[in-house]
């Protein structure tokens, strides 16, 4: 017997973002006369402890079997009502949630009548879809208490090292040699000035050491496959041509090789050996061959000796990884300003961008920590700094500040400035961005240090042809005139961009980029580290431009979430999804295709929902050809007959 709808409506004013707009009085006594509808109020704050008491208490004395609120976006407080309903013991997919704040007083600000008229059509459209629906079986699923950790650098090692500590098994997933990511390249991190892998190194050692973890390093992610709390990661380990138990990194091959090549980690400044690590702080401390420069002289045996840890005949080893929840935390690339002619970058050989003068000046750098043209190997005594080079600048397609670039500038125009006070520093600048704790005060040292900042991009950057100086030209805007300066050295700020893996792995993990290319989050304010694949998370850079502070502090909140989803082992999943008539599929895969979350499969010519993938977005019931897929809680009776209503007024 199918039970006699009995729906409470409740009204919010939402203080005056609906009610300073909406009749919220006259939309709920319209709301009496509907059918159905057994008790309808307004309230100020539906939301707040008192709103939800209220509708609790009303299921209980009216005996309420449906319940509809409108208020504010179903994203902001669906699930506050949802489990308002399950508290008073009814199923809490016997709900629905009109939006009247976004889509009436918010759009028809000076539209009163109108927009109260709006208010009504929908709640009773509601209404009628209301009557239509059935209680959902809430699922679960089992969750593995493991996290894979995409990415080494200061933000998954800090998500890895959270997560260790709290008792999960961490995998720590890194393409390249080392973990360490680009905060191990620089020299001192800003507004403090403290060494950066002075802090970054034990942090590092900990990773290795830590019981809960494993480094897997220098290796490439093939495919992820499974739904949250089941994750499986098929990885290839990329053969070192040493083995990793063997080698203790004593460095004796690194003396006898012959072989010189560029090194990438000191930007091709300096050279490292065809066997080698790429900076002596690696971890894993397991030196690599590179195998297209290696002249097989096999002096790297010899010099090996007992420990045998040379192996040419390595080859590549396909591991699977089974895993609760993943964390993306692969970090950024810097905008490569060749692309940008009128800075002669590539061009001019003293021309260089921010993160070369970093390895110039660091200690460890391939200078020892001088700073020389390359031009003719003398110290610069007048350097110019560029501001928004691959940032701000609709050219390029990157057309938001990379957040770093005006503190890391004023940081190594200060380091300098402290070493060579006689230097002669000038940094254009579109404007000065330096918020937060220490910044406005490291900014204030660099002028006292009469570190001299001019606001204007420079338009052109011109090589004297003898002296290889270069000469800057740009408009003052503040003294509303151009100006010619000539410097020894240019140091162009380079953009943080999406790394160029960073497609392959949104098609292999389905999760969404935003307009500017890197990862997008669930939502911007109320879930910043969740994507819309469950069970997935975002951290650090790979998710925009920010510093190192904010970078560890989403990891941080990103480890926490991921903790939070596992810890009871097990995992609710959402029970709005597609369903699949099979006496209706013909086998088609069409479903498949167009699924974003690789939620159909087809096995002996049927569809079928793996039902913890599913998002129920509703793409596959769109795309069916045969009428064979639904939408639960969205069928298409349910969305007809709000059609309809909406033609009733």
């Amino acid at each position: 017997m199918v039970e006699k709808p009995r729906i409470g409506v409740y009204v919010c004013h939402c203080g005056l973002n609906i009610a300073g707009v909406v009749n919220v009085k006259e939309v709920a006594e319209y709301a009496k006369g509907l059918p159905g509808v057994v008790i309808a109020r307004d309230h100020r704050y539906a939301c707040s402890d008192p709103g939800q008491e209220m509708i609790r208490k009303d299921i209980t004395d009216y005996g309420l079997n449906r319940v509809i609120v409108a208020a504010c976006s179903p994203r902001m407080h669906e699930p506050t009502f949802r489990k308002v309903l399950e508290d008073a013991g009814l199923n809490s997919y016997l709900f629905e949630m009109v939006n009247i704040r976004e889509q009436c007083s918010w759009v028809h600000m000076n539209e009163p009548n109108q927009a109260t008229e709006k208010a009504k059509d929908l709640v009773r459209m509601a209404v009628v879809r209301a009557q239509l629906l059935e209680p959902l079986e809430v699922k679960e699923v089992k969750a593995l208490k493991s996290v894979l950790v995409i990415g080494g650098g200061v933000a998954g090692i800090n998500a890895a090292l959270d997560l260790a500590e709290m008792g999960f098994k961490t995998y720590v997933f890194e393409r390249s040699e080392s973990i360490g990511g680009h905060m191990a390249q620089l020299d001192k991190t800003f507004p403090t000035m403290d060494c950066s892998i002075c802090i970054l190194g034990p942090k590092m050692v900990e990773v290795s050491r830590h019981p809960n973890i494993e480094i897997i390093s220098y290796a490439d992610l093939l495919s992820v496959e499974g739904f949250v709390g089941n994750f499986k990661a098929r990885i290839r380990k990329n053969p070192r041509y040493v083995v990793a138990e063997n080698c203790t990194g004593c460095g004796e091959c690194l003396d006898v090789c012959p072989i010189e090549i560029p090194n990438e980690w000191d930007r091709n400044m300096g050279v490292r050996k065809a066997i080698s690590v790429p900076f002596p702080q690696a971890v894993p401390l397991v030196f690599t061959i590179n195998m297209d420069h290696c002249i097989e002289c096999y002096k790297c045996i010899d010099a090996c000796g007992a420990l045998q840890a040379i192996n040419f005949a390595q080859k590549p080893e396909e591991i699977e990884l089974e895993v609760g929840a993943i964390i993306v935390a692969i970090g950024h690339e810097l905008y490569d300003p060749s692309q940008l002619g009128e800075y002669g970058y590539g061009v001019y050989a003293n021309v260089i961008t921010s993160l070369e003068l970093e390895r110039l000046i660091n200690a460890a750098g391939p200078t020892g920590g001088k700073v020389f043209r390359a031009s003719d190997g003398r110290e610069p005594h007048r350097i110019g700094f560029i501001q928004c080079v691959g940032s701000r600048d609709k050219r390029t397609g990157q057309i938001y500040c990379s957040n770093t670039c005006c503190e890391n500038a004023i940081k190594l125009a200060v380091q300098i400035k402290e070493k060579h006070p006689e230097c002669e520093i000038y940094i254009f600048y579109t404007d000065i961005r330096a918020f937060g704790r220490g910044f406005e005060e490291l900014y204030r040292k660099a002028r006292e240090l009469w570190v001299n900042f001019i606001r204007g991009i420079p338009a052109e950057v011109i090589e004297d042809p003898e002296t290889k100086n270069l000469i800057v030209r740009a408009e003052d805007t503040f003294l509303g005139e151009m100006v010619e300066i000539d410097v020894d050295l240019i140091v162009l700020s380079v953009g943080m961009v999406p790394p160029k893996t960073l497609e392959e792995l949104s098609r292999i993990l389905h999760i969404p980029r935003g307009p500017d290319g890197f990862f997008l989050e669930a939502h911007p304010k109320l879930r910043p580290v969740d994507t819309h694949t469950a069970g997935i998370f975002l951290a650090g850079t790979s998710q925009g431009p920010k510093n190192i502070h904010d970078s560890v502090a989403q990891a941080k909140a990103a480890a926490a979430s991921a903790a939070a989803l596992l810890s009871k082992g097990r995992i609710r999943v959402e029970s709005i999804i597609a369903s699949v008539n099979q006496d209706l599929c013909l086998g088609c895969g069409l479903c498949g295709e167009v699924c974003p979350y690789g939620a159909m499969k087809v096995e002996n010519k049927k569809s079928s929902i793996l039902e913890a993938l599913c998002r129920g977005c509703g793409v596959c019931a769109s795309a069916c050809p045969e009428k064979a897929i639904s939408m639960m809680h969205f069928t298409d009776k349910q969305v007809l007959v709000q059609v309809a209503s909406a033609f009733q007024g």
